[in-house]
């Protein structure tokens, strides 16, 4: 993870050889891939919720732990190549204050965009706001408004030493408001009592702006020719992932939750040395996912034209995809528990004891929505993307 302070990089070009470039397909292809595994665990959570935590490895099925724990790749993959194409984006802009400022309206745009529009999709009238990704994604863009400013190696020494020094800070627990402001900055996930609901923070802003500065940082990285990006991206992910598996190995530092070796067997033991800390994002959950992400990078130009072209296609529009999605996931979700017990019932809010009787989680059932869902996605995916390479209005670079 410390690669992007030490290889060489190439010089920003002029923005007229910029609009030039064309689009690094790579990136489209791994976001498509992180946008449509994301859309296994919002699946999850309306239409297989379950009564034991998939992250449980001494209650939880193999089967429950993989499907929770596959999808951990999406938010760290997201949010770095978020990074990288805003580095991207200010090659072909005039000057570095327009991308501040769209920075700060897209990011406050964002925020708006979780309080309002995902928050009533997850909902369904539960009295909570709950801060998730695209509320830490705006916040991570705001706060990058001001750090493109900085010396980029200072703003990677930045980024680096928080990640790899987040473990010193002390967290707070349990958080009241009169430590609502830094918490929301790093804590662990909290619920505080506000007026009028009261507000979930799953997602707190600093350790994913970290990561969006890491990924602004590479971003001349994909700037450099395929063969030498592609050989960075693999030695920096793989460096990553024995950073990840060695330091994992010690139990020694990196992540607040030890691994064990399990009575239930070598296998869960090995799910055991998996499970690492999303929530705040541990140096270690960032060391497998993000290694992980860079390797699919570098390899991502190897794989066939027909299926780049089909994850590319999500990978494109990606804040389009995540809302519609959304409504697809959480719209049907109503109407089957209306229809199937009778009323409709928020299982991802609902504690269990309020569970119809009849209802039973269902990973068969999860995978058959998945498919529909991704397969129902894609014609409106290809149509946006369509719409946006034919038009250039400027509230197109909000969504």
């Amino acid at each position: 993870m410390s690669q992007p302070a030490t290889l060489p990089l190439p010089g920003p070009a002029a923005p007229s050889e910029a609009a030039a470039r064309p689009r690094v397909l790579a990136i489209d292809v791994v976001r498509g891939l992180a946008m449509i595994l994301m859309a296994i665990d919002h699946i999850r959570e309306f239409w297989c919720a379950t009564p034991v935590r998939p992250e449980d490895v001494a209650q939880a099925p193999a089967a429950l732990f993989l499907t929770r724990w596959v999808t951990h790749f999406c938010a760290p993959t997201f949010v770095f190549l978020a990074g990288v194409s805003i580095f991207l984006y200010q090659q072909k802009q005039p000057s570095r204050s327009a991308v501040s400022r769209f920075l700060l309206t897209r990011g406050l745009w964002l925020v708006m965009l979780e309080l309002v529009v995902i928050n009533f999709l997850l909902q369904w009238g539960y009295p909570l706001l709950v801060l998730e990704v695209i509320w830490v994604l705006g916040w991570s863009m705001v706060l990058l408004a001001g750090a493109i400013w900085l010396p980029r190696w200072l703003l990677a020494s930045l980024a680096l030493v928080f990640l790899f020094g987040q473990h010193l800070l002390p967290t707070i627990q349990p958080v009241d408001t009169r430590h609502l402001g830094g918490a929301l900055l790093y804590d662990s996930p909290f619920l505080v009592a506000l007026h009028p609901v009261p507000v979930l923070a799953a997602y707190t802003i600093l350790p994913w702006a970290a990561v969006m500065a890491a990924g602004y940082v590479a971003g001349p990285w994909f700037w450099a020719a395929p063969a030498r990006r592609t050989r960075w991206l693999g030695l920096a992910g793989g460096a990553a992932l024995l950073f990840f598996a060695g330091l994992r190995a010690t139990n020694w530092y990196g992540d607040p939750s030890p691994w064990s070796v399990q009575p239930r067997g070598a296998g869960y033991t090995l799910l055991s040395f998996l499970n690492v800390t999303k929530y705040p994002p541990s140096l270690l959950f960032l060391g497998l996912t993000l290694g992980g992400a860079l390797v699919l990078l570098a390899v991502a130009g190897r794989l066939p034209s027909r299926l780049s072209s089909w994850l590319s296609t999500y990978g494109r529009v990606p804040l389009f995809y995540f809302v519609l999605h959304f409504m697809l996931i959480s719209g049907g979700a109503y109407a089957w528990t209306r229809l199937a017990f009778g009323h409709a019932i928020n299982l991802s809010f609902a504690a269990v004891k309020d569970w119809p009787s009849a209802y039973h989680p269902s990973l068969p059932r999860l995978y058959v929505v998945w498919v529909c869902v991704v397969a129902i996605m894609y014609w409106p995916c290809r149509w946006y993307q369509g719409y946006k390479q034919r038009h250039s209005y400027w509230w197109l670079s909000y969504l």
